[in-house]
């Protein structure tokens, strides 16, 4: 199991970001789209000279055109001498109709598409055959020898694709190259849903080539206090991703449907201090992991080392590169097997 650091900062603290995440021990940069263009974000990542993978995590499809992210991906796999990984994910429909003014509508069916398009124009960038995608919601039929910017010296970028639905993982297991996975996931959700789900669509895929990527929450500090601080503000991200009616089959696993019920109530009235108190450690420890950050390393390694490929952990709280790196280090420190030490580049595949 590799390990990614997470950035969702601004673009003029990224540098400083990748040369924190490589003293920490991470094995990649996983850049967020929330208040920044992932891409512009990513060129100036992906400049840095370092060992990291640096990936989109995710970039929304749905407001951009297959082309568009086709030619920036291929230029920062170039930048990058073959480290850049292609993270895409849908958004939900307001964000993409309210939000980027774009059109929406069998979103399962789209990304298949979107991904199938974004590959037809890698290969006849890499292979100079014909433009010819034609599709339900995208055509690609027209590039010219002045908008083709030529083959890689290295395979193609990987695509990842993020998903929480049946139908959506099934699209990352049969046309993506792996599969992230929301934060609000629980161990059990994991081993028992999304797992078989995975392994029943890649359909003769190679299992070794597809990649799951997960992305956990820890409660840590230098002290006690700030480990508390982290808890409660674990508990408050908790309650925020479960009072979404798309989650809703998490807390049914567990049993606890009828949490997920009185978030979503509670939500609609803006009451989110009552909802993080109805966030009990029980169900804390469901989702997410706590402890001195030696402790929450070897708790990483002991639920996912061997169910996870990548693991991004989410560091709540005061943090910093050095507790950081306390983590990581307890990670792969503990007496399980599948955490993987740094020695250079994830050579491309």
């Amino acid at each position: 199991m590799r390990f990614d650091s997470t950035f969702a900062g601004a673009p003029a603290d990224v540098a400083a970001a990748v040369a924190a995440a490589q003293d920490a021990g991470y094995d990649g940069l996983t850049i967020a789209e929330l208040r920044h263009d992932p891409f512009v974000v990513a060129t100036l990542a992906c400049a840095v000279p370092a060992r990291l993978r640096i990936g989109t995590g995710v970039a929304i499809a749905f407001a951009r055109s297959p082309m568009t992210v086709a030619q920036s991906a291929w230029d920062l796999h170039r930048l990058s001498g073959g480290r850049f990984e292609l993270g895409l994910g849908s958004q939900i429909e307001p964000h993409i109709t309210k939000r980027f003014s774009m059109p929406w509508g069998q979103p399962a069916a789209r990304m298949r598409e979107y991904i199938a398009a974004v590959r037809a124009i890698w290969a006849a960038w890499q292979d100079g055959t014909r433009l010819t995608f034609r599709g339900e919601f995208y055509t690609h039929t027209l590039m010219t020898p002045m908008f083709n910017p030529g083959p890689l010296t290295v395979p193609p970028p990987r695509i990842q694709l993020a998903a929480v639905g049946p139908l959506m993982i099934a699209v990352a297991a049969q046309a993506a190259d792996g599969l992230i996975v929301h934060p609000f996931t629980t161990h059990g959700y994991l081993t028992e849903v999304i797992t078989p789900l995975v392994e029943r669509h890649l359909a003769g895929r190679d299992r070794g080539a597809f990649e799951l990527n997960g992305q956990v929450m820890v409660a840590t500090g230098a002290n006690e206090r700030e480990e508390r601080s982290a808890v409660e503000e674990v508990k408050a991200q908790l309650a925020f991703y479960g009072s979404t009616p798309a989650y809703r089959p998490v807390w049914e696993h567990h049993g606890l449907g009828a949490l997920g019920d009185e978030l979503n109530r509670l939500s609609k009235r803006g009451l989110w201090h009552e909802m993080a108190g109805l966030i009990d450690d029980a169900t804390f420890d469901h989702f997410a992991v706590r402890g001195t950050p030696e402790e929450a390393g070897a708790e990483l390694a002991r639920r996912y080392a061997g169910r996870f490929d990548r693991l991004a952990p989410t560091l709540m709280g005061p943090h910093g590169p050095a507790l950081a790196a306390r983590v990581i280090a307890g990670a792969r420190n503990a007496p399980h097997p599948g955490c993987v030490t740094p020695t250079g580049p994830r050579p491309p595949e």
